[in-house]
Order: C-alpha cells, then structure tokens, then sequence
C-alpha cells in the first residue's frame, strides 16, 4: 500500500513548492516505478510504496533479483511513461470488489494490506493499467513527473517480518527541476567518498568479522588510537565538570531488569541465559547499575548532585536488516551519565550538561545545531507538578544558553521530558547526539530516595544524559564529517617520517623517538622504495604531517615538511616544527597549516 500524506501546510521551500508537494511528487514517482515494473516483469508482487525523506521506494516479490542492467530498463519505461502524461485518477470501491479485483490481478500482498487496512470503501489510484490500493493524493498525471533517477535496490522483509518473504526494494528520488535532481545526485556522490564503511577499511580503522557477529565492531590499532584520544578527551571534560567515574559489568541478574521494566517494555534484548540457575542478561542500558550505587548507602540532601559517568558498553539486538557500519551496531560504548539532584537543582544543572555539550561538540568541529524540548505526552508516569518543574527547567536553561530550539509538544517519552541536540556535519546533513532525558520512571521503580532538611524522605530527581551518543556511532559520523582527514589531535598517525635512502635511517628513527617521547603518534617508512612513492602512500592514508629527511636535512637538524591536503611547506628546523605541531594539538585545532 503507498502510504498516504497529510495536507499541505502551505510551508514552502525555496523552489517555491510546499514540502507536502514534493512528498506527493514522489509519491506519484513511486507509483511510476511500479507501473514500469508490472509492465517489465509481468506476475511481479508488489508491496508498499511511500515518499520518504529524500526520495521514494517500492518493494517487490519476484524470484529473481533485480540487476543493475533492469532497473536501467525500468527508469527508461519511467520515462517513457511520464512522457505519455498518462491521467492519474482516484476511484473507490466496495471493500469486497476491491479484494476481487486485486485477487484477480494476482496481487496477493495487497489482498492482505486492504482485508487489513480497507474500510467499508477503500481508496485506489489509477494510472493506465496500473492500479494501487492507496489513500494518496498524487500528481494530476505521469507527465508531472520530469526529473527522477532510480538509485539502488536492498533487501527487505514484508512489514519488517523477518519470518515473512523477502522483498526487493528499488529507491528512487524525484525533484521539480533538474538543477535540484543534479544538486542531489552530486551530493549522494560526495556522500559515497565519505562513507564511513569505505573509508574504515581503506584507512584500516575497524572491521566487522561474521565469525565474531554481525554488528559486534573490531576497533583496529588506528582506531583504536583515535578513540584512546575520544576517551581522554571525555574523560577530562567530564572529571573538569565536576563528575565521578563509575565501572559496571557486562551482564546483570535479569531481576534487575524486570524492576527498571526493560523485560516488559524493551523489545532489544537479547534472550537471557542461566548460570547456577540463576538467570543472567546482556546489559542495554547502564542506568540500573548507576542507581545500585546510589542504592548502596543512604543519601541526604548535603550529597546532592551526584554526577556519575562511566563510558559503557552495551548489546542491544538490532535486526540485521536494519545494522549499517558504526551507525547501528549491536555492541556500543556509550558515553552515559546519570545527574541525581534535587527539584532546586534541576536548571543548574541541565544548564551545566547544555555548556558541557556544546563546548565538547564544537571541539569536534560542529557548529551547527537544531535543538528540540520534547513535551509530556498523553500516557505518562509520575507527578504532574514535576513534570512541569521539569519541563520549566529545561525551556530556562536552553534559554540561558540563548539556544533556540523547537518544541515537540507530547512527544517526551513516557517516563520524562528531554533535550535532544543533533548536529550537522560537513554536507548538512543531521545526526542525533546530545540527549538530556528526566526520568520519573526509574526513581519510582528502585525506591530512590534521600533525606531532605525536614528530616523526610524525598524523591530525587534523575537525568540521564549522553554528549556524543556512543562512541561507535560519532566515531563514524566523524569519519565521514572529516572524509578521513582526522585534525591533528585526532590523526591515528599525526606524523610520517620518510627517509630519502638507507644512509637515513638512523637520523629518522631518532626523530621518531624524539616525537614520541613528545607524545606525537608517528611511525617511519624506511622501506627500500623511492621517495615519491612514499609520499603517495602516505598522502592516501591522509597523514597530516609527512617529514622528508636526507643529507641537507641531518645536517641542518632539520626536516622537509609536507602537509597533507595543503602541500611542500619546505625545510623547517625540528625543534620549531615541534613547537607548532604540539600547540596545534594542545588546542585540539581543527585546521592546521605550517
């Protein structure tokens, strides 16, 4: 079934077209690509077909797999289709003759969507021939559709089934002008340079390994170098902010998790495992092991806030349709912390998390934001009056910060409020890092409490917060926000050593020496080939700083310089490029030039 839309807002884009408008476009377009299939690969099943954000699909049931070669064919009947301006029609039929008709077509994936979803009169669009089970709207005509390109065909299961038959899904995209079907394709192109996955092997940075499990990710020396400097990095932001570090294991009696409601509620868990008889489970989450410690002893208003943060591996069960690199994975280090404070506290202290937040985010190289404060929903747990303190304390320190931010109203979960900050990176497109979360769920379920001056106990308030989400996933958003080209504070080799001949070897493994006692990450290549074909390695391994050492240089005590990116900068005495480079990497700077 294509998925209908709501009506246009009338919120335009700079094209002039609203965004609902282009959603119908390519809702039409997929339609399209249907009809051209049906008439390619007659007894082909077709499923779903919605607009999605930049583009559309359809999903297909045939034995055979689509090849590069058809869906050039298919786009060609596109064409030859829009060019027909064939009329697009709305009609409604009877719930019963809709399923006749539709068993008569042999269609038997939306026999099942309409005896499921079809009212008493069930809504279709008719192209020609072409007739789909749809809400709509769409394009008056095919000869609408002008400018579209098909991209790529993946697998997928019928409605996210894993037991159910696997699909083939084409994407496509659709604009009104070519310069933004062009604009797109271009970006789409610059994106594939940097992704993330291509890049990690290229630059041996990590891998995945069947053997070990899908989604479970083997961090490589060079990755491993750079999230080393993530951890440090965090690690000393966080104890400068006034936070205590906190180590917890892997697994956990599944007790735990029945009290925090993750065996009712949360669905990626892996199945538990028993021990002695007891059960066992894969942590999801830290936050029980967190409010164990403060379990441990009592607490009185004097101890409050408590700022506890641990770098924490998890395992969640994503199915495997669904993992991509480092950006869904099934085992991740979160970089997790949980504030316990009290009501008085709550707007210092999501004011320091917001300062905290950005200052580490920019570090990195981000200085775009889109902010957004998710409101009480319908369903929801605890106090109405802590909701709104709530609620009050993070629209005022969002305010304090002079962020502006857009409000989802109802759209908290249902155990609190939350922030959520995502960034953009260099081709702008938006990444979810930052959450700041209330949560009136756990304190009620583990009994938290503290003394208050009225000798009283109190309920205290928790906030759960991560600055970079995990470190798998920022990891892969810096890779491809930087295309590989890491800062220097960052590089997992910040400095190559090339050694034109034999005779100097020994000067450049001193230097290496040197540097390293510096802290400096370098490595020499004294491999028995010609200088320019070292260069060229490690130009493509995007060393920042490639030193070219040979007779003048030993002499002189001194080292060619050539900057990645940027080119010869010439001879320069060691101790001076030392100079330069650690202050360029003491202030963690994200250009960097000699």
């Amino acid at each position: 079934m294509s998925q209908g839309k709501k009506e246009s807002s009338g919120k335009t884009k700079g094209d002039g077209h609203s965004i609902n408008s282009l959603e119908v476009l390519r809702h039409s377009a997929a339609h399209l690509l249907a009809h051209a299939v049906l008439d390619l690969f007659p007894g082909t099943q077709v499923g779903i077909g919605p607009a999605v954000e930049n583009g559309f699909y359809y999903d297909f049931l045939r034995d055979k797999p689509f090849t590069p070669e058809d869906l050039q064919a298919i786009e060609k009947r596109m064409r030859e289709l829009a060019a027909a301006d064939i009329p697009i029609e709305k009609i409604v039929l009877d719930k019963k003759e809709a399923i006749e008709l539709f068993q008569k077509m042999g269609q038997k994936l939306k026999v099942e969507l309409i005896e499921e979803k079809g009212g008493d009169q069930v809504s279709c669009y008719r192209q020609d021939n072409f007739i789909d089970f749809c809400l709509g709207p769409h394009l008056p005509s095919t000869g609408a559709i002008k400018y579209f390109k098909l991209l790529s065909v993946s697998g997928a299961y019928w409605r996210g089934d894993e037991s159910g038959p696997q699909l083939q899904r084409i994407y496509g995209t659709a604009f009104f002008t070519q310069e933004d079907l062009d604009n797109y394709l271009h970006f789409l192109e610059e994106a594939r340079h940097r992704d993330h996955r291509r890049l990690g092997v290229d630059l041996d940075l990590f891998s995945f390994n069947e053997l070990v499990g899908p989604g479970l990710v083997l961090w490589h020396p060079k990755g491993g170098a750079i999230r080393r400097e993530l951890e440090h990095y965090w690690q000393e932001e966080h104890f400068q902010d006034g936070y205590e570090f906190l180590y917890t294991p892997h697994i956990a009696k599944l007790d735990v998790w029945r009290t925090s409601g993750h065996v009712e509620f949360y669905e990626a868990m892996y199945p538990p495992f028993q021990s002695e008889g007891i059960e066992y489970e894969l942590k999801p989450m830290n936050c029980p092991f967190h409010i164990m410690v403060y379990k441990s002893r009592l607490r009185s208003y004097r101890d409050l806030p408590l700022r506890w943060a641990e770098l924490g591996t998890v395992y969640r069960y994503e199915r495997s349709g669904v993992l991509h690199g480092l950006l869904r994975v099934r085992g991740f280090t979160q970089d997790d912390a949980h504030i316990f404070c009290r009501g008085d506290q709550l707007e210092e202290e999501i004011t320091r998390v917001i300062s905290l937040a950005m200052r580490m985010l920019q570090t990195f190289g981000f200085s775009e934001f889109d902010v957004f404060l998710s409101t009480r929903p319908e369903k929801y747990v605890g106090r109405l009056e802590d909701w709104e303190k709530a609620t009050e304390a993070l629209k005022k320190a969002l305010e304090a910060k002079g962020l502006s931010y857009q409000i989802d109203e109802g759209e908290g979960v249902f155990y609190g409020p939350k922030i959520d900050i995502k960034i953009k990176d260099a081709l702008g497109r938006s990444w979810q890092c930052t959450t700041i979360q209330l949560d009136f769920n756990l304190a009620e379920r583990f009994d938290l409490n503290y003394t208050g001056e009225d000798g009283q106990p109190h309920r205290p308030f928790l906030i759960h917060r991560a600055i970079l989400g995990s470190l798998e996933r920022f990891f892969g958003i810096l890779i491809e926000h930087y295309k590989g080209n890491f800062p220097l504070w960052l590089a997992p080799v910040q400095v190559s050593i090339l050694p034109i001949a034999d005779r100097h070897n020994e000067y450049a493994e001193q230097l290496d020496q040197r540097f390293r006692r510096e802290g400096l990450r370098s490595v020499v290549n004294a491999r028995r080939e010609k200088i320019g074909h070292k260069i060229r390695e490690a130009e493509m391994e995007k060393v920042p700083t490639i030193l070219i050492v040979g007779d003048k240089e030993v002499a002189n005590e001194s080292v060619s310089l050539r900057v990645h990116t940027v080119g010869d900068k010439g001879e320069i005495k060691v101790s001076k490029f030392l100079e330069k480079i650690k202050n360029l990497i003491k202030n963690k700077s994200i250009t960097y030039d000699f």
